[in-house]
């Protein structure tokens, strides 16, 4: 399996953030354990995009924190991102690796089985489960994989998976145990009325599962 050193994955945008300001939400966040950053903004144009990416960039920056930029290649190339990460009906894989060859984190949702033997999965460098379970805050579902999914997704790929999709405190053991690398957070995050508390919660159910391995 590639390396992939990250375990809670933030998917943050201002409409998540219930109008606080997205960086304070950021920045509890990673003080709670969040340690990569993944910036979807779905209605912004690409200047408003860009601004918001190179100010939460500057935040990221001072903890160390990676940011990946969500469908949108020229906002992840102006403002010197991590990644990209791109879903089944956005840019392929292999596209964006043939404009952007230095990406080295570039994430692929997993929508439906048959995506495993095509040719895109092979130019991603971690995978996204999504949704594993539905959620408001993705109205276009395909799969809900469920534990199951992650489980049978598992035994096809060595390529990270990184589970999404109505993952929180209560459920993130669980997805773990299933065989999911990194969890991926949006609404137990920033809908949290304490978004630093919140990924602690998360952060633990993660590092109870790693100590048990040990």
């Amino acid at each position: 399996m590639q390396a992939f050193p990250y375990k809670l994955y933030l998917v943050v945008s201002e409409e998540a953030c219930v109008d606080r300001d997205i960086l304070w939400v950021t920045e509890e966040a990673i003080k709670g354990g969040v340690d990569i950053v993944q910036l979807r903004e779905k209605h912004k144009t690409t200047a408003e995009f860009t601004s918001l990416a190179i100010k939460l960039k500057a935040l990221l920056d001072k903890y160390n924190v990676p940011l990946i930029i969500n469908d949108n290649i020229q906002v992840a190339m102006k403002v010197n991102a991590a990644g990209l990460h791109v879903g089944n009906s956005d840019m392929a894989p292999s596209h964006v690796k043939e404009l952007w060859p230095e990406c080295s984190l570039l994430g692929y949702s997993i929508e439906y089985i048959e995506q495993l033997s095509g040719i895109e999965v092979h130019y991603a460098n971690h995978l996204g489960i999504s949704p594993v379970f539905s959620t408001l805050t993705k109205t276009d579902t395909v799969t809900e994989w469920g534990l199951e999914g992650i489980a049978k997704i598992c035994k096809l790929t060595h390529k990270p998976l990184v589970a999404i999709g109505n993952i929180n405190a209560n459920n993130a053991k669980a997805v773990i145990n299933a065989g999911a690398n990194c969890l991926a957070v949006v609404s137990a995050i920033c809908g949290a009325d304490d978004p630093r508390q919140a990924a602690m919660e998360i952060k633990n159910q993660i590092g109870i599962y790693d100590l048990k391995k040990i």
